[in-house]
């Protein structure tokens, strides 16, 4: 469960399988269908810490407790299908309790801090792509000024920019993840890039 480790692809049967058939075989005692489980999400949940610290080493050591922590509480999973969506979770609470604790490190640069926000996706009614903020910073220095400025919104709508507009999940898991409807996301979304063009006026 080393999240600093390398980990090559699932292979085409791994992805086959869903996640509900691995849950359950990992608590029947299977370590192995667990760290399948961990080569399936530790990317996308380094992804969604290191963009809520700004520091990998700090987003590294988050998520490897976010899988112990899942590892020790999967019998309290509901429902197995949706083990990515309450890893999520885990994984922002954790990043958020982390920020709140201990005061971050030196910020690393963010190369890949900006991805194509909401290609395809109805959330793009609340902004025109060419107007969104997350997708307009091109240098490392703009990215830094992105990154300060997430950190002044408020948790709900950092984690909906995080999870929505950079790590491109569906507006309905971002939901889940963050215990609200589809449409408060919207929201959240649609405030959250109202702030960052106040914060980066001078930037854009």
């Amino acid at each position: 469960m080393d999240a600093r480790s390398e980990t090559n692809p699932s292979s085409e049967a791994d992805r086959a399988v869903s996640d509900g058939p691995l849950v359950e075989q990992a608590l029947a005692g299977d370590r192995a269908a667990f760290d399948t489980l961990v080569v399936r999400y530790q990317r996308q949940a380094v992804a969604v810490s290191y963009r809520l610290l700004g520091n990998s080493d700090d987003a590294l050591e988050v998520t490897q407790e976010a899988f112990i922590k899942a590892y020790r509480s999967l019998d309290t999973l509901q429902n197995a299908d949706a083990f990515g969506g309450w890893l999520m979770r885990i994984v922002s609470n954790l990043s958020l309790n982390f920020r709140r604790g201990r005061k971050i490190r030196v910020q690393l640069p963010l190369d890949d801090m900006l991805g194509p926000a909401e290609a395809g996706s109805s959330g793009s009614q609340w902004m025109a792509r060419n107007d969104d903020p997350a997708t307009s910073m091109q240098s490392k220095e703009l990215g830094a000024q992105l990154q300060q400025a997430l950190e002044q919104l408020p948790d709900k709508q950092r984690l909906a920019i995080v999870m929505f507009t950079i790590e491109e999940m569906p507006q309905k898991k971002v939901a889940e993840i963050l215990g609200i409807s589809v449409e408060a996301v919207k929201w959240h979304v649609f405030q959250g890039r109202k702030r960052l063009k106040e914060l980066l006026k001078e930037h854009l």
